[in-house]
C-alpha cells in the first residue's frame, strides 16, 4: 500500500516537473502573497514609523533611499539570475532574506541601525517584482497560459490584502504589521517551495552605456522626462504621506487600508480600455498624457481642501485614471519618441527617472513641506509642480502638432 501511494506520488511529480503548466496555482499564490508583502508595507509602514516617534521629514528620507538601493539590487539579482540560471531558488533566497530584514527593521531600536536595515531590506525587496514576472514568464513560455493571469493574482493580493491588513493592525496594534508582513511573506516562501524546478534565464539584454548616452541625446525625449519628473514627484509624495494625512485626520487602519483598495480596485479597467481604443498617433498621445496631468492637478487640489478621511477614500478613485493613465500613455510616447533600437534603454531611462528620480525628490521635499508647512501646502505644492508639468507636455503636443515629429534612426545620427 505504501509503495503504491509512493509510486503514484512519483509519477505525480514527475508530470509536475515535465508539464509545469498543469499544476501551477502554487505561481499565482506567490504571486498573490508577494504582492500582498507589498501593499503591507507600502501603506502601513510609514504609520508604524509615525508610531515609534520618526517625524515626516525623518520619515520621508528613510522611504527615499529605496531607489538608491535599487540601482544595486537590481543588477545584483539579475546577474545572479543569469549566472546559476534558476530564478526559482533566486527568488527563494530574495524572500527569505526579505523575511530576516524585515524581522531586523521591526526590532532594532536605534536610528543608526534602522537606517543600516531597511537598507538591507530594500536590497532583497526593490527587485522582487521583476524577478517574480521573470519567473512567471519562464513558467508559462510554451504554453497557452497568460501572463495577465498571474499579473490579476498580484493585483487581488495588493487589493484585498490592503484592506484586510488594515482590520488586523487596528485590532492587534502597530505592531501587527509585523506579523503581517512576516506571515505573507512566509506563505510566499511556502508557494515557491511547491513550483517545480525550472532552469531560466531572465531572458532580457543587458542595457549598454552607449545606448543610454544615446538616449539621452534625444532633446524631445529629455523634454519629455523633465516634464513627467514634474508630475510623478507629487504622485510620490502622496504615496509616501498620504497614510500619515488620513492618520493626522484622526482615520483608522482600516480606512487607510481602504483608500489603497480603492486607488487599485479599477486599475486593471482602465488599462485594458486604454489598450482598445487609445490610438497610437503621438499627437493624440500628448494630447491624452496632457490632460491627464491636469486631472492629477485636480486630485492633488482636492486633497488639499479635504478634512475627513472618507473625502481621502472617495479622491483615491482617481488613482486609477491619473496613475494609470499616466503610466500608460507615458510608456506608449517613449516608444514613439525613440528609434526602435533605443526603446529598451529609454523605458530603462523612463521608470528610473518617474519611479527612481521622483521618488527620492518626493521623499526629501514632501517630508520638508509636510513637517514644516503641513500636508494642505504640501498637497498645494502638488498642484503647482503638476501644472508645470501638464504645461510642458501641451508645449511639446503643440510643437508637434505644427512641425511633426519623428525619431532619428541610428544610422542617420551624427
Amino acid at each position: 500500500m505504501l509503495n503504491r501511494f509512493g509510486q503514484k506520488g512519483m509519477a505525480r511529480l514527475r508530470n509536475y516537473t515535465e508539464n509545469p503548466s498543469d499544476s501551477l496555482l502554487p505561481l499565482g499564490l506567490l504571486n498573490f502573497f508577494i504582492y500582498g508583502t507589498m501593499v503591507i508595507f507600502a501603506a502601513f509602514f510609514q504609520l508604524y514609523l509615525l508610531d515609534v516617534g520618526m517625524d515626516k521629514l525623518e520619515i520621508g528620507s528613510l522611504m527615499a533611499i529605496a531607489p538608491l538601493v535599487s540601482l544595486i539590487a537590481h543588477p545584483f539579482w539579475r546577474y545572479l539570475s543569469d549566472r546559476t540560471q534558476n530564478i526559482r531558488i533566486i527568488l527563494l533566497i530574495m524572500l527569505t532574506g526579505l523575511l530576516i530584514a524585515g524581522h531586523m527593521v521591526f526590532k532594532v531600536d536605534t536610528y543608526n541601525m534602522l537606517y543600516f536595515t531597511m537598507i538591507l531590506l530594500y536590497f532583497f525587496q526593490s527587485p522582487l517584482l521583476s524577478q517574480s514576472n521573470s519567473l512567471i514568464l519562464g513558467y508559462i513560455e510554451g504554453t497557452d497560459l497568460k501572463f495577465n493571469t498571474y499579473r490579476l493574482w498580484g493585483s487581488l493580493g495588493w487589493t484585498l490584502l490592503a484592506l484586510g491588513s488594515g482590520a488586523v493592525i487596528d485590532q492587534v496594534g502597530h505592531n501587527g504589521i509585523s506579523l503581517l508582513f512576516s506571515v505573507t511573506l512566509m506563505l510566499a516562501i511556502g508557494s515557491s517551495l511547491l513550483l517545480p524546478s525550472i532552469r531560466k534565464t531572465t531572458n532580457t539584454p543587458w542595457i549598454r552605456t552607449h545606448e543610454i548616452t544615446r538616449v539621452l541625446q534625444n532633446k524631445y525625449f529629455i523634454a519629455f522626462i523633465v516634464f513627467g519628473v514634474l508630475v510623478s514627484i507629487p504622485n510620490a509624495i502622496n504615496t509616501i504621506f498620504m497614510p500619515i494625512f488620513m492618520n493626522d485626520l484622526g482615520s483608522t487602519r482600516l480606512e487607510v487600508g481602504g483608500a489603497v483598495f480603492l486607488s487599485t480596485l479599477f486599475e486593471a479597467g482602465t488599462f485594458t480600455l486604454l489598450h482598445r481604443y487609445l490610438k497610437r498617433r503621438i499627437t493624440y498621445l500628448m494630447a491624452c498624457i496632457t490632460i491627464v496631468s491636469i486631472l492629477f492637478a485636480l486630485r492633488w487640489q482636492l486633497m488639499s481642501v479635504a478634512s475627513t478621511p472618507l473625502q481621502i477614500i472617495f479622491i483615491q478613485v482617481l488613482h486609477a485614471v491619473t496613475f494609470g493613465g499616466f503610466f500608460y500613455v507615458g510608456t506608449r510616447l517613449t516608444a514613439l519618441l525613440l528609434p526602435r533600437p533605443l526603446r529598451s534603454s529609454g523605458q530603462a531611462v523612463y521608470a528610473f527617472a518617474l519611479s527612481g528620480l521622483a521618488f527620492i525628490l518626493a521623499g526629501f521635499l514632501g517630508g520638508w513641506l509636510f513637517q514644516s508647512f503641513g500636508a494642505v501646502i504640501m498637497y498645494r505644492f502638488g498642484v503647482t509642480f503638476t501644472m508645470f508639468g501638464a504645461t510642458g507636455f501641451a508645449a511639446m503636443w503643440y510643437r508637434i502638432y505644427k512641425a511633426g515629429y519623428s525619431p532619428i534612426p541610428l544610422s542617420e545620427e551624427p
